[in-house]
């Protein structure tokens, strides 16, 4: 349905009243808004994020490292809320300019990493890890990663924002991006039809982009549009989704810094293996007192 009601001006101007839920932190200029430093824990690695699909690929990447027994890997996560405007603090900014998360910091190179899928690569190379040397499959797993660096704004973006957070529903853009929505998915079936993993047969970080997206879509966390988007469809991309769901590592990656869902699936901040199992055991306690 078109909205006949508006018509583009011929100079765009900034109205902060345009509504939805993101609206008090989306503003069309860059740097910070207030004086904050970050954190700093003890280890090498420092991660400051909160558990949205973005975040959840640096932490699953981290956690399977450590699985993979790369002591280096250890790391401190901190929690960053963005509907507070954490993001746009000095010090956030002074390591990510474009102001999203996640970003991390390795103090044993004093180097800023921002941008997810930047991250898994540098960890990659970093560690030498799920990423593979032979040049071909190398190139695939590459082909994957930034397949979903560009392919996941159409869907969180695009399709998130016109079905779950715009004030008002327009037939429009919704139809145009749910075609796109099952336009992917079809690209991640018919890949995934005679593969394991997103490259092949190794397990890889373009597994641990798009898992975090597309996996939590046709399993119902993200939007709530598995109906809508009739994602019983797409088997092979279920048959994926499950299969990576086993992975501890991928478990206590989707942990950390969930501030949303069960309390039992939530660790907000994470600054050692222990974590996990203190979070644990402080829920069931606080459950059996209710």
């Amino acid at each position: 349905m078109a909205d006949d009601t508006y018509t583009p001006p011929k100079v765009w101007t900034w109205d902060k009243g345009s509504g939805g839920r993101f609206a008090n932190i989306n503003r069309p200029i860059a740097g910070p808004t207030h004086e904050k430093e970050l954190p700093v824990g003890k280890h090498p690695l420092q991660l400051y994020s909160l558990g949205t699909p973005n975040g959840v690929k640096a932490t699953i990447m981290l956690e399977e490292l450590l699985a993979a027994g790369h002591e280096g890997a250890e790391y401190d996560a901190w929690l960053i809320n963005i509907g507070e405007g954490d993001q746009f603090g000095s010090g956030y900014v002074e390591l990510n300019p474009n102001s999203k998360i996640p970003v991390m910091f390795d103090t044993t190179t004093k180097t800023r990493v921002f941008e997810s899928g930047s991250i898994l690569l540098y960890l990659a190379e970093k560690f030498g890890a799920f990423l593979p040397t032979d040049h071909n499959k190398r190139t695939e797993a590459l082909n994957w990663l930034f397949w979903q660096m560009g392919s996941a704004p159409y869907l969180g973006g695009g399709f998130g924002h016109f079905y779950a957070y715009a004030p008002e529903k327009f037939e429009y853009p919704i139809n145009r991006f749910a075609m796109e929505v099952k336009r992917q998915l079809d690209v991640l079936d018919r890949n995934l039809a005679d593969r394991e993993f997103m490259a092949g047969d190794e397990y890889t970080i373009a597994d641990m982009a798009i898992w975090p997206w597309y996996g939590a879509l046709v399993k119902g966390v993200v939007y709530d549009a598995g109906e809508f988007l009739q994602v019983q469809e797409y088997t092979n991309v279920i048959r994926w989704t499950d299969q990576l769901a086993q992975r501890e590592a991928v478990k206590r990656g989707r942990m950390v810094n969930r501030t949303f869902g069960e309390p039992s699936s939530q660790l907000h901040e994470r600054h050692d293996a222990s974590d996990f199992e203190t979070s644990t055991q402080d829920k069931l306690e606080d459950n059996s007192s209710d």
